[in-house]
């Protein structure tokens, strides 16, 4: 009953692709590094990366901003904290109320 059902496909419904044996691959020239003694003497440019210059301003911004992302954190996880207890004393005493508007109605039988 609770058996998979394998689709069984005896052909391919895409495009297929021969396999590459790596046997099968031509061969191919080394890779030479270029010679530092020709004629052009300028070196390939990497590509250049931008740069977060750090200021003595935006370290404190930074830093002013970690501190309110802690305190609204802080602060969301207090108060679900406080309601978690206010709901379990609610419960509580919901609980001993219960269990003496019982006992005082099997005293009355």
């Amino acid at each position: 009953m609770l058996r998979p059902r394998i689709p069984v496909n005896p052909l391919p419904t895409g495009t297929v692709a021969p396999l590459i044996h790596p046997g099968a691959l031509p061969e191919a020239e080394p890779h030479r590094e270029p010679s530092y003694r020709s004629r052009d003497h300028h070196a390939p440019a990497a590509p250049t990366r931008a740069m977060v210059q750090l200021t003595p301003g935006s370290v404190v911004a930074l830093a002013a901003g970690g501190g309110a992302v802690v305190l609204v954190v802080g602060a969301v996880l207090v108060s679900m904290l406080l309601a978690v207890a206010i709901t379990g004393v609610s419960v509580a005493v919901i609980a001993v109320v219960l269990r003496l508007l019982v006992k005082d109605l099997q005293k009355g039988r």
